[in-house]
């Protein structure tokens, strides 16, 4: 189910996307930004329905793509290769995930507990809840 909502909306969110981005309308690369969250709010609700959580896999999936995505991003904005509607579309994109990736994190995990999620300690465990 998830990977019928991912070639559904994210893909038609990615295409809407990147037309927007070839056409200079930052209009269109936001209701294609719109498609890919509405794509990860469905990936949750699956989660939910399922209960079960992000797999290691997609974590792994979800924050490499973001990190390819933005130095890309950074080298094109830093070379001059942007139009204005394409830097607010870029900034658009990465600011919806960031606060996104945030809430979920918030959300699923409580504030304290979600900066365990990625502290390590010492002994490569997971800091534990007080």
């Amino acid at each position: 189910m998830v990977f019928a909502i991912w070639g559904v909306l994210g893909f038609l969110g990615l295409g809407v996307f990147l037309e927007g981005m070839k056409t200079d309308l930052w209009s269109l690369s936001s209701v294609g930004v719109l498609l890919i969250v509405l794509a990860f709010v469905a990936h949750i609700v699956v989660n939910a329905l399922f209960g079960a959580g992000f797999s290691s896999g997609e974590a792994a999936l979800g924050i490499g793509a973001y990190g390819i995505l933005g130095l890309v991003f950074i080298v094109s904005a830093a070379s001059g290769g942007l139009t204005k509607a394409d830097y607010y579309s870029g900034l658009t994109l990465f600011g919806v995930l960031t606060v996104g990736f945030l809430a979920y994190l918030f959300t699923r995990h409580g504030l304290r507990s979600a900066f365990s999620q990625f502290h390590i300690t010492s002994t490569g465990k997971r800091e534990e809840r007080p």
